[in-house]
């Protein structure tokens, strides 16, 4: 197991800047997800802690050992890719085994870490079958067998459940997490998917446009963001964003209604803000301000509404997510207010997040 240290890492294609300087620190034995939209850099910052891409400027260090000129081989990482890089002709043992044949391990020692691995993963009684005879699940878990097996310092996984079914990707997230809870071995995972990340991660980096935008424990993100991308992106359904202006202590929305403005540390009287509401911290109040229920999605443990808020011509969709179960139909008219303590507030201007407290 190895600390991996990220110092002011930059990379170039050209003259476009596709990594814009990330400094991030991960501990020995963490489990770090970047994550963040298509584009965003996270793959290629993957890439360069595995040596596959060439780094531009800044350092990578693994267990203090700076390895910008360290070919991918010497490195001491191994990675699990998206679509799984599987020898088509070799069994499942084979494939588990091929790193080890390469650097011409003794065929005891090969035999006992694909015996442990398979094990581990559940794959004792498919070692002699070859790909095409697997499941998208049980070819994952060769991909992660095979990483396994070569006992790294360092797991780097690159989306490797985006081509399986929605349960099958429930499914393996546990099992991913659990693996990490029995190894304790430092990995670094890339997703654009938020609730694997919410899920899995010790440590979640946020990257948007090539920077890093917020780093945090999964809950410490969810309720604390640093600006609005990341109380965006971060939390499904996403955060409501409602714009106004602070007048007299009062948050009066662009679409016609107003709230009491939460308690702040700095004066933002006469700004241009903008109040996030979960969709789960917004309760049925009839001292509340009147919303148009639009559409109704119940899913048995709770009801999600889409509901029109402000007055004609300035009306703006939120949604809300009741875990009671409520019988309105669209068309009709409902009063809501934030739940005491929930709301976020952010200035428009420079879009950081000002307060987090008492509505």
């Amino acid at each position: 197991m190895a600390s991996v240290d990220i110092r002011d890492v930059r990379k170039a294609f050209g003259a476009v800047q596709i990594i814009k300087g990330v400094n991030v620190e991960i501990a020995d034995g963490e489990f770090v997800i970047l994550v963040g939209p298509s584009g965003c850099g996270k793959s290629t910052l993957l890439r360069m802690i595995a040596g596959l891409e060439n780094i531009t400027a800044g350092e990578i260090a693994i267990n203090g050992r700076v390895v910008n000129n360290v070919p991918p081989k010497e490195r001491d990482i191994a990675m699990v890719f998206q679509n799984y890089a599987l020898y088509p002709h070799m069994s499942v043992k084979d494939n588990m085994a091929f790193s080890m044949k390469l650097r011409k391990a003794e065929q005891s020692e090969i035999d006992e870490r694909v015996s442990k691995a398979a094990k581990i993963l559940g794959l004792t009684p498919l070692l002699d079958r070859f790909p095409r005879q697997l499941s998208g699940g049980q070819r994952q878990r060769v991909a992660m067998g095979r990483a396994i097996v070569r006992d790294p310092q360092v797991f780097l996984f690159d989306e490797p459940l985006s081509n399986l079914d929605a349960k099958l990707r429930v499914q393996m997230r546990s099992e991913i997490k659990e693996l990490h809870q029995r190894l304790k071995t430092t990995t670094v995972y890339v997703t654009h998917d938020q609730i694997e990340a919410m899920t899995m991660a010790d440590k979640i980096v946020v990257m948007h446009d090539g920077i890093v935008e917020q780093i945090g424990a999964p809950l410490d993100l969810y309720d604390n963001p640093a600006n609005l991308f990341v109380a965006g992106f971060i939390g499904s359904p996403a955060m409501n964003f409602i714009k106004g202006t602070a007048k007299g202590g009062q948050f009066v929305a662009e679409a016609g209604f107003s709230l009491p403005l939460p308690k702040t540390g700095e004066s933002v009287e006469g700004e241009a803000v903008t109040l996030g509401l979960r969709p789960e911290y917004i309760r049925m109040d009839p001292k509340g301000f009147a919303a148009e229920v639009v559409v109704v999605e119940p899913t048995g443990s709770e009801t999600q509404v889409a509901l029109h808020i402000g007055k004609d011509g300035q009306q703006q969709e939120i949604i809300a997510l009741f875990r009671e179960r409520i019988s309105a139909k669209p068309g009709d008219i409902i009063h809501i207010a934030p739940m005491e303590g929930r709301a976020h507030l952010f200035s428009t201007k420079s879009e950081r997040r000002v307060s987090i407290t008492t509505v």
